[in-house]
């Protein structure tokens, strides 16, 4: 793969120790990761791709 195919900052050392983490961790570890970064007041959810900039929006308004 060339650079040019990467994000900037990422490379393609990068990539594979991502996914030599991902590929190696248990379910359990999996579950763990997943669970601790989400807050306690927040939910997650599958929200439509066109819908995406107005939830953005209202998270935006609520904050500030």
């Amino acid at each position: 793969m060339s650079q040019g195919r990467f994000p900037t900052g990422w490379s393609e050392d990068k990539v594979r120790r991502v996914l030599a983490h991902y590929e190696d961790q248990s379910e359990e570890d999996a579950l763990l990761e997943d669970e601790a970064g989400i807050e306690p007041s927040e939910t997650v959810m599958n929200v439509p791709h066109d819908l995406v900039p107005k939830v953005r929006e209202l998270i935006a308004k609520r904050r500030s």
